[in-house]
């Protein structure tokens, strides 16, 4: 059995309890992991005075794979995004949202099952923005978007789709109005489209596309966009599954892949042992499949739904009635694990 290296930053907040969660979990599927422990955030500031220390960068570059606790990002002032400065160090040009229901969560919608494909490298989110005179009344920002930089993230969709047996692949834009950034994106789109005929490909403007996820998200299948559509129409598509607890994602570049939970690092409730894991879970269940250990990510994503479904061993988001600990959820996946050996 093939043994892997995986760099944590356990994050502030929640981060180091949901993250012991998921190692554990993990550890239950047989699969063998050496983890190294690193700083990033507000711990890393205490510590090195830096939120993204140069030790993490490079325990990452070498590793290739990281599994990353929620990291506050201060707002309005403070330190930029260790999000942001993890994405573009590594070029991790592929932020990856799944959007699953699993029954036994509130939600407006049944078997929903969406995949987000967000560029995660380029648009608003480069952070070429500035105050325009010396009154500070007046700022600006640049959108930035290259042909190289669409192509390969509608590729990796459609690459996806394709991979996948997914049928279809929305290519979302703002086009009429944006009609050099987002006339770009959509005009790759259409070409990269050409290549794959057995696929079916539309687009949406991104303000219709919200409304249609409201009304009918089944329609949808692979949804690829910017970096800042795509940032907020995968909170929108995970609000209709039930909210961000169960939301996983992952940014995946050419050497490199980063697992996270979508949600925040959540400092009101930090310590108290009540922090959902199963979004930071079904993230290490990525995770398992990125590195080809598909066995095992199928028994994590088994266990979490069998759990979840049941309802009576998961934290009060979930079961407002009665939830328990962030421990006794995880001991209730683990259980399933090991009882459902294959």
């Amino acid at each position: 059995m093939k043994k892997h290296t995986i760099a944590i930053l356990p994050g502030d907040g929640i981060g180091p309890e949901i993250v012991e969660s998921v190692v554990r979990v993990i550890e239950a599927t047989g699969v063998e992991i050496e983890w190294k422990e690193f700083l990033a955030g507000i711990n890393a500031i205490e510590k090195y005075k830096d939120p993204l220390p140069n030790a993490t960068i490079d325990a990452i570059r070498e590793v290739g794979v990281a599994l990353k606790g929620p990291i506050t990002t201060p707002v309005g002032s403070g330190f930029r995004s260790v999000n942001v400065a993890l994405r573009m160090e590594f070029d991790l040009y592929i932020n990856l949202r799944p959007v699953k229901s699993f029954p036994g969560v509130k939600s407006r919608y049944e078997n929903i099952d969406l995949v987000i494909f967000r560029e995660n490298t380029e648009g608003l989110y480069v952070g070429v923005e500035h105050y325009v005179g010396r009154d500070r009344n007046t700022a600006e920002a640049m959108t930035i978007i290259t042909r190289h930089g669409s192509e390969r993230i509608i590729r990796a969709a459609f690459e996806y789709a394709q991979r996948h047996n997914r049928k279809k692949v929305t290519i979302v834009h703002k086009a009429n109005i944006l009609k050099y950034t987002s006339g770009l994106f959509l005009a790759v789109g259409k070409e990269v489209a050409e290549q794959f005929p057995e696929i079916i490909c539309d687009s949406k403007i991104v303000d219709n596309m919200a409304m249609q996820l409201v009304m009918d998200p089944n329609q949808f299948d692979v949804i690829v966009t910017t970096n800042l559509f795509g940032d907020i129409l995968s909170d929108l598509c995970s609000g209709l599954v039930g909210g961000l607890g169960m939301a996983p994602g992952a940014n995946i570049g050419e050497g490199c892949a980063i697992f996270e939970a979508v949600h925040g690092s959540a400092p009101d409730i930090a310590g108290k042992g009540i922090a959902n894991p199963m979004a930071l879970i079904l993230a290490g269940a990525m995770m398992l499949e990125h590195l080809n250990e598909t066995v095992a990510a199928e028994k994590v994503l088994r266990a979490v739904t069998f759990v979840v479904r049941e309802g009576k061993r998961v934290t009060r988001d979930l079961n407002p009635n009665g939830g328990v600990t962030t421990k006794e959820t995880t001991n209730a996946v683990i259980e399933f694990i090991s009882s459902n050996p294959t």
